[in-house]
């Protein structure tokens, strides 16, 4: 499930967590309209975040597929929540560190 999330870094707010680009879209909108007078702030960021709140955009592409390995597991015991399930960061923890040493294994094998 993906999350998405609207910062408006000029009045210094951030929406609450909606779960379609379609509502992200009339947050952003609602905001504007009600505070800024219909004007787009200088540096809103509006995106898809991770169940720990980080936007996906700020984030390393190794702690990207971690995060989103992990979101997809902690998706298959509760999808409304935020925060990761211990084992679900473990496990993909596991799943990249495997992926890695197969890789490693199959390079050396094929040298």
């Amino acid at each position: 499930m993906r999350r998405y999330r609207y910062r408006c870094t000029i009045c210094r707010t951030t929406s609450p967590v909606v779960l379609h680009p379609d509502d992200l879209d009339a947050e952003g909108d609602a905001h504007r309209q009600a505070v800024h007078g219909g004007h787009f702030p200088d540096d809103e960021l509006a995106g898809e975040i991770d169940r720990l709140g980080r936007w996906y955009a700020a984030l390393s592409p190794l702690a990207v597929l971690h995060a989103r390995i992990a979101d997809g597991l902690s998706d298959l015991r509760d999808e409304k929540t935020l925060g990761h399930y211990w084992w679900a960061s473990a496990g993909a923890a596991l799943l990249i560190g495997g992926s890695a040493a197969l890789i490693a294994l199959v390079v050396s094998a094929a040298l």
